[in-house]
């Protein structure tokens, strides 16, 4: 059983006792056409309906994984398949396993991994819900593009081939749906070669509704896809928040305005303040993330992103912290000054408001850089006594 293969046609099951032996045939027969030296697995998570039996009929070779997911059913499979290459498709009869030669010829070319298009190849009609094939698919798809620079345009397809030791080394972990984005956004962060391949998708033959729910795991993706992307998620709104919050402050500092008839003074001075705090706060929360997901080897530790973290060491931290809240604390008492002048009697708002709402606002981004210079220490020596152990790969890449 240890001998190596060529080729583990790997196929996820739960309950597909109407297709699952059409996959296996059509699987087994793709091998004996082509002299391809493999195997076919059955990757059972937990099916009640004969399945199993099916499929030894058909001669399969089934694995039986209890964590239940797809991507947890998936990763049993490609884990006891003994071939260079593995090609995995779902088993519902949806993709036609008697014709991937265009897989196995890219992944010989040295493609380390090989993505069915749909969109390329043909979707029959039914094969595909409208929602799914004209926003979900898309939308999710130009997402990833955008957050990783991957060659991808059709993220979500179930017909891929990968070279068997490249994708256990990316140490995937997604249990659901979101497994096949994953592959994807890790594969690409690591720089592994990817190339697509049109495929066909037709109507599934099990005659029951999908597993697939479109609005749970939609939402799945998505959020895998912000989670990859700190810049995404954090940098870049924290970064707009606090660029309009910073020049909306500026103009308003001197005295109020009107725009289009509309007076603007220290009520938007004060949520001008409040968009540079959140904003500052969202930046910081980008360089947590990326420091912490670099160092779990989630995303590739970049080296202008390690270089721009030593210089805020937390001497460097603290020493801002103490700049921004002395100048807090002077303005407040400039205003505790010019309210002392007046004998500690009313005051005008529009103009004491525009000494106090500065004076917070620095007060609070003096304390979370003091605290996040803290923080990010703290991540920094446990990144150096892990330093010992495998350390992630080193990408020159900001994808993340």
């Amino acid at each position: 059983m240890t001998a190596r293969l060529e080729l583990s046609i790997v196929m996820p099951c739960l309950n597909e006792a109407a297709t699952i032996g059409r996959c296996v045939a059509k699987a087994r027969d793709f091998l004996a056409r082509h002299a391809v030296r493999g195997e076919v697995i059955v990757a059972d998570n937990g099916s009640t309906d004969g399945s199993q039996r099916l499929a030894r009929t058909h001669g399969a070779i089934v694995v039986d994984v209890d964590r239940r997911g797809y991507g947890s059913a998936l990763m049993g499979g490609i884990q006891a398949s003994r071939g260079t290459y593995v090609i995995m498709g779902d088993s519902d009869d949806s993709y036609d396993f008697s014709a991937l030669e265009n897989f196995l010829l890219r992944l010989r070319q040295g493609y380390d991994l090989v993505i069915g298009n749909r969109f390329a190849g043909g979707i029959a009609p039914g094969a595909m819900p409208t929602l799914h094939r004209y926003l979900g698919n898309p939308v999710l798809s130009a997402l990833g593009r955008l957050f990783f620079r991957t060659p991808c345009r059709d993220f979500h397809c179930g017909l891929r081939g990968f070279r068997r030791e490249a994708i256990l080394a990316l140490d995937l972990q997604s249990p659901g749906m979101e497994f096949a984005s994953e592959m994807i956004v890790k594969a690409t962060l690591n720089r592994i070669k990817i190339t697509e391949v049109p495929t066909t998708l037709m109507p599934d033959g099990r005659g029951r509704p999908s597993h697939l729910r479109t609005w749970r795991d939609g939402w799945r993706h998505l959020r895998f896809l912000l989670l990859f992307s700190p810049r995404w998620l954090f940098f870049y709104p924290g970064c707009l928040l606090f660029l309009a919050g910073l020049a909306t402050t500026a103009w308003l500092l001197p005295g109020p305005h009107v725009v289009g008839g509309i007076g603007l003074d220290i009520h938007t001075l004060f949520y001008a303040s409040v968009a540079i705090v959140v904003g500052y706060q969202l930046m910081l929360f980008w360089a947590f993330a990326r420091i912490y997901g670099a160092r779990e080897g989630i995303v590739p530790s970049s080296p202008r992103f390690r270089a721009m973290v030593s210089v805020f060491t937390l001497e460097a931290g603290l020493l801002a912290a103490g700049a921004m809240l002395l100048s807090g604390v002077g303005l407040a008492s400039y205003a505790l000054g010019a309210w002392n002048a007046e004998n500690f009697g009313a005051l005008s708002p529009t103009e004491t408001m525009r000494l106090v709402i500065p004076s917070g606002m620095l007060i609070l981004l003096g304390f979370q850089t003091a605290s996040s210079a803290f923080f990010i220490s703290v991540l920094e020596i446990r990144a150096s006594r892990s330093s010992g152990h495998a350390a992630p790969p080193t990408v020159d890449t900001e994808a993340a």
